[in-house]
């Protein structure tokens, strides 16, 4: 079963290359030379950090330097908008510059799940135009340590630049995925402590389990007034068993039984594992011998805490 869904979501993937491959050719042949002189082209259009939307564009030869320019997203009341920079470039042509935040959280334009058309409104006194945004190459991921963010680190929203089948520039935004993410770890002589948020989910009388191979420590979690949760574990209940490291997984349950594995995900970076490395910290627990506990994330952003019984000297 899990091979055949691998080979459909592999599938599916190649039918979306080709269908995004077929509509640029489709925008660039058609639809381009049918609007060049009433649309902006975009040559640069990008969502950084998880909810700043950068956009770079070029106006068509028919427009004129304005009074003023702003950057419109959406429509009717669900329109927001925000200044634009629009300025002579070397060879004369007039080009644009714009950002927009997303999310009312972080100050920017409130959005919920939905597509959102990006429109140019140029001011001339008191006459105004509007352009639309043309996009006709989608944003490429790029290589490197670090890659775009999916999702806003604040809220968990997804958003992205689409465009229609005319080519015309939107935001299209998802809501957060399910998922519990962790704000800080802390190791004391005492036990572990894990601070996290919930996110595209609700927990209903949350519970928290630490996970080993065969042992399960179930635990009680406090809700603090700013959305953090924290759960907390005596370091002697995690002491191996038996003279080899163990690995413990957190998750995040309600009474349903329902689960969602702490771990890191709200991030921009390929190797969690080495960039959000914690230290190792030798602990004694009371009535057990000294321990290695090594917190630390998996490949897949899961936090993972290792408890390593110390060889014993003499």
């Amino acid at each position: 079963m899990t091979r055949r869904r691998a080979q459909l979501g592999a599938a599916r993937r190649r039918l979306e290359v080709r269908a995004a491959a077929l509509r640029s050719r489709l925008i660039l042949r058609v639809f381009l030379p049918l609007r060049s002189g009433r649309t902006a082209r975009l040559r640069y259009a990008a969502v950084l950090d998880g909810h700043t939307v950068n956009l770079h564009a070029e106006l068509p030869g028919s427009a004129r330097l304005p009074d003023s320019a702003h950057l419109v997203l959406g429509n009717g009341r669900q329109r927001h908008e925000s200044p634009a920079r629009v300025y002579e470039g070397p060879d004369g042509r007039l080009l644009m510059d714009a950002v927009v935040l997303l999310g009312a959280e972080v100050g920017g334009a409130p959005v919920g799940a939905g597509r959102r058309p990006l429109r140019l409104r140029l001011s001339h006194g008191r006459r105004t135009r509007q352009l639309p945004l043309l996009l006709v190459e989608l944003p490429v991921p790029y290589e490197g340590p670090t890659k775009p963010m999916t999702a806003s680190g604040v809220t968990g929203q997804r958003h992205r630049i689409g465009r229609s089948v005319t080519g015309n520039a939107r935001v299209v935004t998802s809501d957060a995925r399910p998922g519990a993410e962790v704000v800080k770890v802390h190791i004391t002589h005492a036990g572990v402590a894990v601070d996290f948020r919930v996110l595209g989910a609700r927990i209903g009388e949350p519970r928290a389990e630490f996970l080993a191979s065969g042992r399960r420590l179930q635990q009680p979690v406090t809700v603090g007034e700013d959305g953090i949760t924290r759960v907390e574990v005596p370091l002697e209940s995690m002491a191996p068993r038996r003279n080899r490291p163990e690995h413990w997984d957190v998750v995040v349950s309600d009474a349903s039984g329902s689960g969602l594995r702490l771990g890191r995900r709200l991030h921009d970076v390929r190797n969690p594992l080495r960039v959000f490395a914690m230290r190792t910290t030798v602990i004694a627990p009371p009535g057990h011998p000294p321990l290695l506990v090594q917190p630390r994330y998996t490949p897949a952003g899961n936090l993972r805490i290792t408890c390593t019984p110390m060889p014993e000297i003499g």
